[in-house]
């Protein structure tokens, strides 16, 4: 269960269809930092992180007339983050340093088709496991991980203590936890968003 844009947020995208540049301006000094730490802590380089966010924000910018975001703006923004971070590590990995460096100023990175599956269908399995969630913990868990809201915000929210948000976000991660168990490597990368 995602919550829906903020009016803050569908003013900003509604702006970004009209080819406002301020628009994106905001975009970038508002997420930016925060999108390359998410980055950061995946590909563990501070150049290639700051790359990558361009890029994502590069793309951001050049489909911003087909977008379609239902959830929060930096949600959106920071798994498109993290998607490009696994994408390249795992490119990375499987063709080594020399491609990468003659790769080095490509715009985006290629993905195979096997590979779009396979973090489609973790996304799946994420994404069934927290619908058999209770309605609140599935809000909780929603306003935690697609919102990036702090514990204390969502207690605020929903008025109830962040002891009970501690309480069904453990319960949350537990249930996401054994759901993903089968995709090892994948699950690892795909975990520092639910972190």
């Amino acid at each position: 269960m995602q919550t829906s844009l903020t009016t803050a947020d569908q003013t900003i995208l509604r702006l970004l269809k009209e080819d406002d540049e301020k628009a994106m301006e905001h975009i970038f000094t508002a997420h930016y930092a925060y999108l390359v730490n998410a980055a950061y802590h995946i590909l563990k380089d501070e150049h290639q992180a700051k790359d990558l966010v361009q890029d994502v924000l590069f793309h951001f910018w050049t489909k911003r007339e087909e977008l379609s975001i239902e959830s929060g703006l930096r949600a959106y923004l920071k798994r498109a983050t993290v998607n490009k971070s696994i994408d390249q590590i795992r490119r990375k990995k499987r063709f080594g340093v020399a491609e990468e460096i003659t790769d080095f100023n490509q715009a985006s990175l290629d993905v195979s088709v096997q590979e779009v599956m396979e973090t489609s269908d973790l996304e799946a399995t994420i994404l069934a496991a927290i619908k058999t969630l209770p309605e609140r913990c599935q809000l909780i868990f929603s306003l935690s991980r697609f919102e990036d809201l702090s514990h204390k915000e969502i207690a605020q929210k929903l008025a109830i203590s962040t002891k009970t948000i501690e309480n069904q976000m453990t319960k949350a991660l537990k249930v996401v936890r054994l759901a993903v168990q089968q995709y090892k490597e994948l699950c690892i990368l795909f975990f520092y968003w639910f972190y």
